[in-house]
């Protein structure tokens, strides 16, 4: 009779202890089930490499080109006020102050056309100075003649005419021929003497014309010759 009453009271304490087994078991699932899968997630969230587009691509070429393009102009730019002296700074108010592109240009083409200046000016002397020398050329090979002919011949005529004779020929035949190249010749200087003789030559210098000049001397000094 005593076992019985214990009955009810063991029944009470195994569901007691069975309904705590059971809420531990499903807390235990809920917080596991709460906790993230690291592994999983991990490989479910794998981040691939960025890929730039085709778009992004041609922006940043362009921008590159871009780049570039400036780049170069400035050094130019910067070339050119190097190498042109009238870029120069001369003025110590502005000589903190960077030359405008424009001033730049401007400042270039005026250089430029002094330097076609200068090259035209320098061509006109070569061509004064080529005509000097093909004058001293002539003149050169004259006296050599001269000279070579008188080498040859030293004692020729030297009984026939005396040395005033041949004087008063020479110097008549000159007078001749300085009245014409007094006339026509600019003595100024040098250049212009050089640009005229050729011209006084041509002119006044032909075979016929030396021809008459020499028998007039010779007509008027005949009475010395004879």
């Amino acid at each position: 009779y005593s076992a019985k009453p214990l009955l009810p009271a063991l029944f009470v304490e195994n569901a007691r202890k069975g309904s705590i087994v059971s809420r531990a078991n499903s807390i235990g699932s809920t917080s596991g089930s709460s906790v993230p899968n690291t592994d999983d997630e991990d490989s479910d969230y794998h981040q691939e490499p960025y890929k730039e587009s085709y778009k992004d691509q041609r922006r940043r070429a362009h921008t590159q080109a871009e780049r570039k393009r400036r780049d170069a102009i400035k050094k130019g730019y910067d070339d050119l006020q190097a190498i042109v002296p009238t870029c120069e700074q001369q003025d110590f108010s502005i000589a903190s102050q960077k030359l405008s592109k424009a001033i730049v240009l401007q400042k270039t083409i005026d250089y430029i056309q002094f330097l076609h200046k200068e090259k035209k000016k320098q061509e006109e002397e070569v061509s004064t100075l080529r005509k000097d020398v093909m004058a001293l050329k002539i003149m050169k090979v004259n006296y050599e003649q001269i000279v070579k002919a008188h080498q040859d011949n030293p004692n020729e005529g030297k009984d026939q005419l005396s040395d005033e004779v041949k004087f008063n020929v020479f110097q008549g035949i000159m007078d001749s021929l300085f009245q014409s190249f007094n006339a026509s010749i600019s003595v100024t200087s040098f250049q212009e003497l050089s640009a005229c003789v050729f011209s006084w030559i041509e002119e006044h210098c032909k075979p016929q014309t030396l021809r008459d000049i020499v028998i007039g001397v010779l007509h008027q000094l005949k009475s010395q010759l004879y």
